[in-house]
């Protein structure tokens, strides 16, 4: 009567990336799925929760120049890409009933502020309000 699910979604899920489609599909997917369990499972005691990492320095990535990816990190408010055992962390709080036994449905997203910055135009200079 009682149990966690966690799910692994990916920021493409809510800004999805041109060429991707059927991965950003998914990963939408994940996300309402995870809404919806969370509801139906709650009465049984099963909490269930999503981890949305974006960036992250793994395998997955596909090759880029460097160029490419110092373009890409200069959009991540952080400037830098996740670490997996970054994410570990995130995904032990939300499994944990001691630590996180009354969230559930919830998203936690480790992106390194990315969902914050404008999709485009969004430098720091614009940011700062120092151009246009």
């Amino acid at each position: 009567r009682r149990g966690v699910i966690l799910n692994m979604a990916s920021t493409a899920g809510v800004s999805p990336r041109p060429h991707l489609t059927w991965y950003n599909a998914s990963k939408g997917w994940v996300i309402t799925a995870t809404r919806s369990m969370a509801v139906e499972l709650a009465p049984f005691g099963i909490r269930v929760n999503l981890l949305t990492p974006g960036a992250t320095d793994t395998a997955f990535v596909p090759p880029s120049s460097a160029a490419q990816r110092e373009r890409a990190m200069r959009e991540v408010p952080l400037r830098r890409e996740a670490q997996p055992d970054e994410l570990a962390p995130a995904a032990i709080f939300l499994l944990s009933d001691r630590l996180a036994g009354y969230i559930t449905g919830a998203d936690l997203i480790v992106d390194g502020g990315l969902r914050l910055r404008p999709i485009f135009h969004g430098s720091d200079d614009e940011l700062r309000g120092l151009s246009r």
